[in-house]
């Protein structure tokens, strides 16, 4: 008995060797590569401004860096020991997201970010990740299952957060957060009946959340755009334009692209937030559809990688850490591309580690930190 307690006590202290080397380096590769696109999108809009050509590319490879350092550090780290953190990193994204309203930074309508000076961040995309980590503890400690009062305070652990990404509004990240939590609750093993009801009651309160206008009709007509892009709405007039240029970007660059710093829609700036949002545009027109179709296979091997250590987790927290991550980066991936195609709403969710942006870089690389860890962890 004592020599299979300290068996167990060293395990908990020393990893394996299973670290997924190819979901670190693909990982790595797109950050460096989503920190060239976007300074090729960018540098001619600068050059014309007169400013540095490469401000957008000095700034994401810092963010670029500091991820691959936070990976490296995260996954070193016995993910099962970041159960102390879970219940303090939920409140503080909570009193995070509830401050942008106080003292938040506005843009394009919505207001979501802190700005510190030298840098912005949306607190709502680390809410995702630290929500992931919460819903994982909270499971994980339930050795019996989940009884009903556990749903519930589950529920209520999602909604509250889910509440105030609404109001920012930042729809998006308030639709990833469903379908995260909704994923771990089914492999966390909530009946279908309980969850098909929920799908039911979410249902309803989305239409009595547009009927008592708590959604504007902007916001709706804005996010449902994409199932009429012929529509003549003038509120969504802008919205349409923009995915007109983005899918005309995209199909100009045809089978091998208009190469790097070439193409016309990139070039003159005709699709918007193209650096960040649009990001998929920019490689579509200068790398074409081998170069789009490669990314979107690097993409796939990542959450092909992710899925796979989920599957071989040794322990409830490790495979629901990995379903939450696997969700919220593949539903990424496929609304951002879907975005810019048209056959998706245009909601500015980032296309993970491609798109500019500090806080999405570090958030995906912390998630990966994660991944790692457990993939580390799968032999004990």
């Amino acid at each position: 008995m004592t020599d299979t307690l300290n068996a167990r006590a060293v395990s908990l202290h020393r990893p394996s060797s299973h670290i997924d080397y190819g979901l670190a380096a693909a990982m790595v590769v797109l950050g460096v590569f989503g920190d060239f696109m976007a300074y090729s999108a960018s540098r001619t809009a600068l050059v014309d401004a007169g400013v540095n050509p490469h401000y957008y590319m000095e700034r994401q490879g810092f963010f670029v860096i500091l991820g691959v350092i936070a990976m490296t550090i995260v996954a070193h780290i016995d993910y099962r020991r970041l159960e102390v953190l879970a219940t303090p990193l939920y409140v503080c994204s909570f009193f995070a997201l509830a401050g942008v309203f106080v003292v938040g930074k506005s843009s394009l309508g919505a207001q979501r970010w802190y700005n510190l000076g030298f840098v912005q961040i949306q607190p709502s995309e680390f809410t995702v990740l630290f929500i992931i980590l919460a819903v994982a503890t909270f499971c994980d400690r339930r050795s019996e299952g989940l009884r009903m009062y556990d749903v519930v305070r589950l529920l209520v652990m999602a909604v509250a957060p889910l509440g105030l990404i609404v109001l920012q509004p930042d729809l998006g990240t308030a639709i990833i957060l469903v379908l995260v939590v909704a994923g771990m609750m089914v492999v966390a093993g909530v009946p279908p009946r309980f969850m098909t009801f929920l799908s039911i009651a979410g249902s309803a309160g989305l239409a009595a959340a547009v009927y008592l206008d708590l959604l504007k009709k902007y916001q709706v007509d804005r996010f449902v755009s994409f199932l009429n892009q012929n529509s003549t709405n003038a509120a969504i007039a802008p919205l349409l334009y923009e995915v007109h240029n983005a899918k005309s970007a995209i199909g100009a660059g045809g089978i091998w692209g208009a190469g790097l710093f070439k193409g016309l829609q990139t070039v003159l700036g005709f699709v918007p937030e193209q650096r960040t949002d649009f990001i998929f545009t920019a490689i579509g027109e200068q790398l074409g559809f081998v170069g789009s179709t490669s990314v979107i296979a690097l993409l796939a091997f990542i959450g092909w990688r992710m899925w796979v250590i989920g599957r071989h987790s040794k322990d409830m927290m490790g495979r629901l850490l990995c379903i939450g991550i696997f969700i919220f980066f593949s539903f990424s991936c496929f609304e951002n591309i879907g975005m810019t195609m048209g056959i998706m709403p245009v909601t500015g969710i980032p296309l993970p580690l491609l798109s500019y942006g500090g806080s999405s870089a570090v958030v995906f690389y912390i998630a990966g930190g994660l991944m790692l860890s457990v993939s580390r962890r799968q032999g004990n």
